[in-house]
């Protein structure tokens, strides 16, 4: 059975190959769609993309970052990894010498949120979920995993936020008990970029914290949102861009792709529960081996067994209760 694995593995990388080709990737990059588009990789090494309307990413930093300009000044979606503070602060004065006036974090993970630190001495403030603040401090007389420094100055409790920056209307959509329990969407209406953290990923495998409060059901449902949000130009591709948290800007096909492994891959786990099978049993069955060529990975958390064995244990647990 090893070797039918592998093949079947080895033919669904092939695939991905081919459906990556130039022509495709065209089709899907706003870069190629219009003139001054064009992505460039500055001093520090990040690079920055032009996504539509006010909105760039900025790319290398750890998670994705989200960066729209405007009269008003610079607002981010995360802050990358802490050591690559600078460079993003840098990279931001290559575009404009506008001040940053506002941040928002979209979860707790320090990949998107280490740089919070080097902006707080700056003196911008920081909007997130109260989760997300939650996960970061703790209960009064015990040590918390974050600095305070780190934490974000404005919370809401409330399912959405919203702003008005540069002649901008944004939505901070929260996505309960998906990657984390203080997942947010940022969804820039004028410019029609939506900003998904590690609810998204276009790189590997999902990852659901639950011990930070995911689960896979919420992570579905939130992805379900997401495709409520986007609504594509022509053929299901353009309109609404959509930025991950990791990996390549997307649209809504991406989306449908996505999520449709994802709940393939959660009705195979629940089958094989409900049949009795082990934990060992179900990732011998390989319930997600026919994306492994397009979302695998060799390492960390999000390898296809890593993402199995978070499935299968968030619902066995909802079975026992």
């Amino acid at each position: 059975m090893r070797w039918r694995r592998e093949l079947l593995a080895a033919v669904a990388g092939l695939l991905c190959v081919l459906v990556s080709t130039p022509t495709t990737q065209a089709r899907l990059d706003p870069r190629v769609q219009g003139p001054g588009r064009q992505e460039n990789a500055g001093p520090t090494g990040l690079r920055v993309l032009p996504v539509q309307g006010n909105v760039s990413m900025i790319a290398g930093a750890g998670g994705n970052i989200a960066v729209q300009v405007g009269e008003d000044g610079v607002l981010l979606v995360d802050t990358g990894r802490a050591e690559s503070s600078r460079g993003v602060i840098d990279t931001i004065k290559g575009l404009t010498d506008k001040p940053i006036r506002q941040i928002i974090n979209t979860h707790v993970h320090e990949h998107h949120t280490g740089g919070n630190e080097a902006f707080t001495r700056l003196g911008v403030p920081i909007i997130a979920h109260e989760n997300t603040l939650n996960r970061m401090s703790a209960p009064t007389g015990e040590p918390p995993p974050r600095p305070s420094s780190a934490w974000p100055t404005d919370t809401f409790f409330t399912t959405k936020k919203e702003l008005f920056f540069n002649g901008e209307a944004i939505e901070i959509l929260h996505q309960p008990a998906a990657h984390t329990d203080g997942d947010v969407f940022v969804y820039f209406r004028r410019s029609d970029v939506v900003v998904t953290g590690d609810i998204f990923v276009t790189t590997h495998f999902p990852v659901i914290d639950v011990e930070r409060g995911g689960s896979i059901d919420g992570l579905i449902a939130a992805l379900n949102r997401l495709m409520d949000i986007t609504i594509p130009r022509r053929n299901q591709e353009g309109g609404t861009y959509v930025i991950p948290g990791v990996g390549r800007l997307c649209d809504e096909a991406d989306v449908v792709e996505f999520r449709d492994m994802v709940t393939i891959v959660r009705d195979r786990v629940r089958h094989m529960i409900e049949k009795g099978m082990t934990l060992a049993q179900a990732k011998a069955a390989a319930p997600a081996l026919d994306y492994e060529g397009r979302w695998g990975s060799t390492g960390g958390q999000w390898t296809a067994d890593g993402f199995v064995e978070a499935v299968f244990n968030d619902l066995s647990k909802k079975d026992r209760r």
